[in-house]
């Protein structure tokens, strides 16, 4: 059995390139934030389902969070991707535009932010490649929306599967386990809403259910 220092943590994606080639404003912002949210490294770390050694990868830019992993710290910190990035809007604009949206990628997915940072909602576009995190099954608090704007999407919630076409949309309670794949080589393009909630113990539950295939 591989020991907790080799073993990579669930949700987390290794940096081949070296953290430079990263993120590299979100290790220290994870740390600031984790401070300002008056919690222990180990704290952190247990509501995140992570080892503390592994926390402390990520806040030391050894490795590279996922998106559910950085949307599960955003909800842990009571905060928002937006801010782990570095990201500010001075005067919380209410109109975003598409020239403004800048791609960011993270554990295989790209998403841009579709809303302003800071709000009790989040608003990404994101797209999801084949095969990229179809084993990974989100559990936490709030309400998720999506849309589908190209290719198909497989949504598993709770025991049922659904498969969306273009123009099909879902809204569901987060607290019942879901895992998102796109069904098509050519991968899934959505509009995606959560809720984040001012909440320490928010925690993303990741990782493919025992005998089960995504």
């Amino acid at each position: 059995m591989s020991s907790p220092e080799t073993e990579p943590e669930p949700g987390v994606v290794a940096d081949a390139t070296g953290p430079a080639d990263a993120l590299p404003v979100v290790a220290p912002q994870l740390r600031s934030l984790r401070r300002r949210a008056s919690l222990t490294l180990e704290a952190a770390a247990r509501a995140a389902g992570l080892s503390p050694a592994h926390l402390s990868r990520l806040e030391t830019g050894q490795r590279q969070p996922s998106l559910p992993m950085l949307l599960a710290l955003a909800r842990i910190y009571g905060t928002t991707v937006s801010e782990l990035l570095g990201e500010t809007v001075a005067d919380r604009d209410a109109v975003v535009r598409a020239g403004d949206m800048e791609p960011t990628a993270a554990g295989g997915w790209i998403y841009w932010q579709a809303g302003s940072p800071g709000r009790g909602m989040q608003a990404l576009r994101v797209h999801v490649p084949y095969g990229s995190q179809g084993d990974i099954v989100r559990v936490h608090p709030g309400e998720e929306w999506l849309h589908v704007l190209e290719g198909r999407l497989r949504l598993r919630l709770g025991d049922s599967t659904h498969q969306l076409a273009p123009g099909d949309s879902a809204h569901f309670d987060s607290l019942t386990p879901h895992r998102i794949a796109a069904q098509d080589p050519g991968g899934v393009e959505l509009l995606f809403v959560h809720t984040l909630l001012q909440s320490p113990t928010a925690t993303l539950c990741l990782g493919p259910t025992p005998g089960e295939t995504p």
